[in-house]
């Protein structure tokens, strides 16, 4: 019985790398527009992680024109994800930044996490 649900779950998507709270990420998505088809990006910072095996989920902030706050979750195992870039690591001690909610301008800015030198 576990066999047939094992082949009904869906495959992991390699394109998406392992993601954390407060990695600045680019989203490729695709969008349907009646018959066509496009690549939509979503730039933001990763605010929230749900790890629930199918369901599993990422939730990315980023600010829009005028100052307006634009959240967006993604499905991690979704098909319509083509990729997703991780442009920097932040240094974050908490699994939630929902307090970036609150924050305007450069009160919202993270500190960049440094590898050290391999």
């Amino acid at each position: 019985m576990t066999d047939i649900i094992q082949s009904l779950a869906p495959q992991a998507n390699p394109n998406i790398p392992a993601l954390r709270s407060g990695d600045t990420v680019r989203v490729h998505s695709r969008i349907v527009e009646g018959d066509r088809e496009r690549i939509q990006v979503f730039q933001g910072t990763v605010i929230r992680n749900v790890n629930r095996g199918v369901s599993s989920s990422f939730t990315v902030r980023r600010i829009a024109s005028n100052g307006i706050g634009v959240e967006r979750t993604f499905l991690l195992l979704s098909p319509r994800i083509e990729k997703v870039e991780v442009l920097r690591h932040s240094k974050v001690r908490r699994a939630r930044l929902y307090f970036l909610r609150n924050t305007r301008g450069k009160a919202s800015r993270l500190k960049e996490a440094r590898r050290e030198a391999e």
